[in-house]
């Protein structure tokens, strides 16, 4: 069977859409945002976040912390050269130390809170804008009704 060069092939291994990473503080707020393709690693994102943060901190003797999945492994660098303090571990190790210290706070579920917040907002859930620039415009929008 012979096909036109022209013709639809079929993707391999790529994945549609796109993905949200997301800087907040200690309560959910969104401070920086960063709009990505959904087959790009999460690492490659990290750079722009810290740098497109809209609000500094008020006192800069206070350490920042951040708060990262296993995916960041091996970008501490990125992190410290930015001026926070990096905490990379995975899920399962924040449940194991809530279980053996029942003081222990969890960070990341901050976060998942504000994705949650994010896909409240109907529009974005399923992505119906062609253009990069007007998802990112309706994903600012939502996090200025967020804050």
């Amino acid at each position: 069977m012979h096909r036109s060069p022209s013709g639809r092939t079929r993707r391999i291994g790529e994945k549609n859409g796109t993905k949200r990473s997301l800087l907040v503080d200690e309560h959910g707020v969104p401070l920086s945002l960063v709009v990505s393709g959904a087959n790009r690693h999460d690492s490659i994102s990290l750079e722009p976040l810290p740098t497109g943060a809209v609000a500094e901190p008020a006192d800069e003797n206070i350490p920042r912390n951040l708060c990262l999945d296993a995916a960041y492994v091996g970008k501490e660098e990125v992190v410290e050269a930015n001026g926070f303090v990096p905490h990379i571990r995975p899920r399962g190790e924040e449940k194991k130390l809530i279980e053996r210290d029942p003081g222990f706070k969890a960070r990341r579920w901050v976060v998942e809170l504000a994705h949650s917040w994010f896909n409240r907002f109907r529009k974005l859930v399923p992505r119906y804008e062609k253009t990069d620039l007007s998802y990112l415009a309706l994903n600012t929008l939502a996090a200025a009704m967020i804050v």
